[in-house]
């Protein structure tokens, strides 16, 4: 089931996650040398790491440091509550504008991707509220949707990759836009198993009410790991090839299974490593099948 090429580490990649590592810092403490202390060992870190990487091994190598030093497990944790609220707030009015719809599942696809938007790992300066405008009406800079659909008809179980919380309330009203058109008899739902940047976890998609979607079950994966289940695992990747519709969510599961085959990519490319590696722009959204 590989079968493209591995996004690699850029050199652009490097002062972005200097950027994470200071911005996690200040969530975690207000302690100026405490967040001074931790920047310098990071860019110390990455002076020293193997460039040879994915960037989300390194991502979760620089992440984890930050969470050891200042004790904060979860740095984003009132980011990840402020944005599934906000996303909550959001969703009877956007559950309208599916029904209303003339292409209903086009739709939800672009408000999925609209959703996107939400993610801290590639900055925390977005409107959520002025994309969606956006999105709704813009290009898809690659669109495989035609593909996608004639997936959807011949499916029976989808393994769903989501990405950001905020977010997943967009992936909500994807799935459940399918399963009012499709036969869909299992949905896995997979989400982080330990806090990443503003990653979904199990607890913030109960809260959204993931599980309330019919057959769904989920799974919980870890970034990187010696010994839970992770994205690039063989056991994950053999689980890819068990006749599921496979979709991705955002630039952490593009990056790590980008060389995958047989997976429906749903993104905003919102880093010139992303947009560069798609032969896309900023601000492009893709349905890039696999």
């Amino acid at each position: 089931m590989i079968g493209g090429k591995a996004l690699k580490l850029y050199l652009d990649c490097i002062p972005c996650f200097q950027r994470q590592a200071l911005e996690a810092a200040r969530m975690a403490t207000d302690d100026e040398e405490k967040q001074e202390e931790i920047l310098r060992r990071v860019i110390k870190e990455l002076l020293d790491l193997n460039w040879d990487k994915r960037p989300t091994e390194i991502a979760h190598k620089i992440h984890g440091m930050v969470k050891e030093m200042s004790g904060d497990e979860d740095p984003y944790r009132e980011v990840k509550k402020k944005y599934n609220d906000l996303a909550l707030a959001l969703y009877p009015a956007l559950k309208e504008q599916i029904k209303r719809s003339n292409t209903p599942l086009l739709t939800a696809v672009r408000l999925s991707i609209a959703g996107n938007v939400i993610d801290f790992g590639a900055s925390s300066n977005f409107d959520i509220h002025r994309t969606i405008d956006e999105v709704l009406v813009k290009e898809f800079a690659i669109s495989d949707y035609k593909k996608f659909v004639e997936r959807l008809e011949r499916a029976s179980k989808i393994i769903y990759l989501a990405d950001n919380t905020g977010e997943i309330v967009f992936d909500k009203l994807l799935l459940e836009t399918i399963l009012s058109r499709y036969e869909i008899g299992k949905i896995i739902f997979v989400v982080k198993a330990t806090p990443i940047i503003n990653d979904a976890m199990y607890e913030d998609a109960t809260y959204v009410g993931i599980d309330k979607i019919p057959n769904i079950e989920f799974m919980e994966i870890e970034v990187e790991s010696d010994s839970g289940i992770t994205r690039e695992s063989k056991a994950f990747l053999d689980m890819l090839e068990e006749r599921y519709m496979v979709i991705s969510k955002g630039q952490g599961n593009y990056e790590a299974l980008s060389d995958v085959d047989g997976i429906f990519f749903l993104l905003m490319a919102k880093c010139p490593v992303i947009a560069r590696d798609l032969g896309v722009e900023m601000g492009d959204i893709i349905l890039k099948g696999s």
